[in-house]
């Protein structure tokens, strides 16, 4: 993927991940617009030079909206990356867990389907493009007190592959950017071997810079993950990770 000339959009890019990845690609060259919902952020990413779209993924005429506003300004739109996300805690032996795990789902899988079927005919209609999808490392290594954060991932994982299948021959690729732990949001505090930001987003670069692209954007900090079942680790790697249980508020103490 040649990042010097692309007009990219990056949906849940305010911070994080996200953020550092929109100015990658503008340090590469490439017009980026970002959509949140947070005004602070695209206050913020404003002031930077970014293009902003206020966006809710859990709203639907939120995203039409959206895409018609990117659409006008950015008629080459040619990359879309999706990377809508929360990580909540849930108890399950708790039923009111339960309102976590609809915002969990409702926010990243159905907001990543929301924001890929907004954009897939504007791509198709280009005959060339990409949509990167965002999952986790969590998704195919699960991190037992965030069930269904790790459930939605699996799930954009899976909904990714199909959309690749079913795009085939559109000239429109399908990317998946599977992060491990990264050193932000506070998850610095939590996991004390997550990934600097810096160095996240550097091999990302540099993994998507490569020909072909790799169908799945894998940096050395999650190939553990990825590969757990079939290295046969993955047992042990659950076992250790469900430790990280005692942090429930109800287990506690």
């Amino acid at each position: 993927m040649d990042l010097s000339n692309r007009t990219v959009l990056i949906v849940g890019g305010t911070s994080g991940i996200g953020r550092e990845l929109a100015r990658r690609f503008a340090a590469a060259g490439s017009t980026v617009a970002v959509g949140g919902r947070s005004p602070e952020a695209l206050l913020e990413l404003a002031g930077e030079g970014f293009g902003t779209i206020s966006i809710d993924v859990t709203d639907g005429a939120s995203v039409a909206s959206a895409r018609d506003a990117v659409l006008a300004r950015y008629p080459e739109l040619d990359t879309v990356v999706t990377m809508p996300g929360v990580m909540l805690l849930e108890d399950l032996r708790d039923p009111a867990h339960f309102e976590a795990a609809e915002t969990t789902i409702a926010t990243n899988l159905v907001g990543t389907i929301r924001v890929i079927d907004a954009f897939t005919p504007h791509l198709v209609r280009r005959g060339a493009g990409t949509f990167i999808t965002v999952t986790s490392g969590i998704a195919f290594l699960p991190f037992p007190p965030m069930p269904t954060y790790a459930a939605s991932k699996a799930a954009v994982h899976a909904y990714s592959e199909a959309l690749r299948a079913q795009l085939d021959g559109t000239g429109v690729s399908v990317v998946e950017l599977v992060p491990p732990a990264v050193a932000t949001a506070g998850q610095e505090k939590v996991n004390p071997h997550a990934l600097p930001l810096d160095d996240f987003a550097t091999e990302v670069v540099q993994l998507l810079s490569e020909d072909p692209t790799p169908r799945e954007i894998l940096v050395k900090g999650v190939l553990m993950h990825r590969w757990a079942e079939r290295d046969g680790t993955y047992d042990d790697l659950v076992a250790q990770r469900s430790q990280a249980l005692a942090m429930l508020p109800s287990r506690e103490g």
